[in-house]
């Protein structure tokens, strides 16, 4: 299973550090790709970030581009997400995903496997 932490309210220009701690297999696969996705209120599912061990490979949504940062640490089966300088859009819940069907690139990131039950990430004065 996938558990995510490290949501919270944050104002804008501030920091958050999103966790997704894998437990029952291993991240280190290069056959995976892990990514975060998010999905704000009436808005659909989007990508943020993802990453691909064979390459490796990253992806980053425009809108997160030289903000957020996907790192892992494989000794400890946990991939994060670095958010700096926040804005009232990155509000939504954040989700981490893992799986081997995936359709990855530096301008797309489409990815079926195992989901997360979300972190909410706010960003609000």
């Amino acid at each position: 299973q996938l558990v995510e932490s490290g949501g919270g309210l944050v104002q804008p220009g501030g920091s958050l550090r999103l966790s997704c701690v894998a437990s029952g297999f291993s991240l280190d696969d290069h056959d995976q790709t892990i990514g975060w996705f998010r999905q704000a209120p009436g808005k659909e599912r989007e990508a943020v970030s993802c990453i691909r061990e064979d390459g490796p490979i990253f992806f980053y949504a425009n809108s997160v581009k030289g903000r957020f940062t996907i790192s892992r640490d494989n000794a400890k089966n946990v991939v994060y997400l670095q958010m700096n300088n926040v804005i009232p859009e990155d509000t939504g819940l954040y989700y981490c995903v893992v799986g081997s069907a995936a359709i990855i690139a530096r301008n797309i990131c489409m990815l079926e496997g195992l989901w997360g039950q979300g972190t909410q990430v706010t960003v609000s004065p």
